[in-house]
């Protein structure tokens, strides 16, 4: 039998790296055996060729293979009392669905479409940068603290879609989650999107940015899409917290007013504009 044999790194080589000693038989491999090293066995015709220094065949990164794009296209046409929502609202959700027909994938690191992809802050960066909101931050955590500061930050502790604290989430806003990575930034804000509003056909909360697996009608999206906004199960004990929808904000920065005489309707979506949200809960407070 043959094996290949991998031992510690030796005086002058780079630290911690392995080096490769190369194939032996089963005699000179008991000789190795027997002085201080670091053995691997890897058997010859199984997984040789991952280890192999020239072999080309295995050799691509798992990081740099990218999963096919699989996204559900989306137009304002298909949202509920889309006409209700103020003139700003409009044009921000046209501004990202035509972003749902172009085939993007999800693509960590990017917040350009000519990259074929975007990730998830960096589309929400794209799209706001796109409406003239040129001091958003790039990052899904530093979109959170630029949401706070202005004081447009709706916190959410259930984990029910009917709770009240979701009462005045409207279409165009920011959602923030935590967890759906491992991440060293504080705060450790990890996702964020923009709430559409509810679907036409069946009144499903849908809402638009980019993810890689993230699910509309029951299937698994990948890249820049519509999805389907539901509020994550918690995970069993010892799994940790997992992903977690911490809340949502209105979009600093973005210009609410009521649709205008002559537009389509007459009243914008109820707590749609800050004001509308302040006296909201100035009333519920009383």
């Amino acid at each position: 039998m043959v094996f290949s044999v991998i031992t510690d790194c030796p005086a002058g080589c780079e630290q911690g790296a392995p080096r490769w000693i190369g194939e032996t038989d089963q005699a000179k491999m008991m000789a190795v055996m027997t002085k201080p090293a670091l053995v691997v066995l890897v058997m010859m015709g199984w997984a040789g060729g991952l280890l192999a220094e020239n072999d080309s065949k295995n050799s691509e990164p798992a990081e740099e293979k990218e999963m096919a794009t699989v996204v559900t296209p989306l137009d304002s046409s298909d949202l509920r009392d889309f006409e209700k929502n103020s003139p700003a609202v409009r044009a921000l959700i046209e501004k990202c669905l035509p972003l749902t027909h172009q085939n993007l994938g999800y693509k960590y690191g990017s917040s350009s479409p000519s990259d074929g992809g975007m990730d998830c802050s960096g589309t929400i960066f794209y799209v706001l940068r796109q409406m003239g909101i040129d001091d958003v931050p790039r990052t899904a955590s530093d979109q959170y603290v630029w949401a706070r500061k202005a004081d447009n930050f709706e916190a959410v502790v259930s984990r029910k879609k009917d709770s009240f604290e979701l009462d005045e989430l409207a279409p165009g806003d920011l959602l923030f989650w935590t967890g759906t990575y491992t991440t060293e930034r504080d705060p450790p804000v990890t996702h964020t999107m923009i709430y559409l509003g509810k679907l036409k056909s069946d009144g499903r909360q849908v809402m638009f940015g980019s993810s890689d697996g993230r699910t509309y009608g029951g299937r698994k999206m990948y890249g820049v899409s519509v999805f389907d906004f539901t509020i994550p199960k918690p995970k069993d004990k010892g799994q940790g917290p997992g992903s977690v929808f911490i809340g949502y904000a209105t979009i600093p920065g973005l210009v609410h007013s009521a649709p205008t005489d002559h537009e389509a309707s007459p009243t914008p979506a109820p707590h749609s504009t800050p004001e509308a949200k302040k006296k909201h809960k100035e009333k519920a407070e009383d």
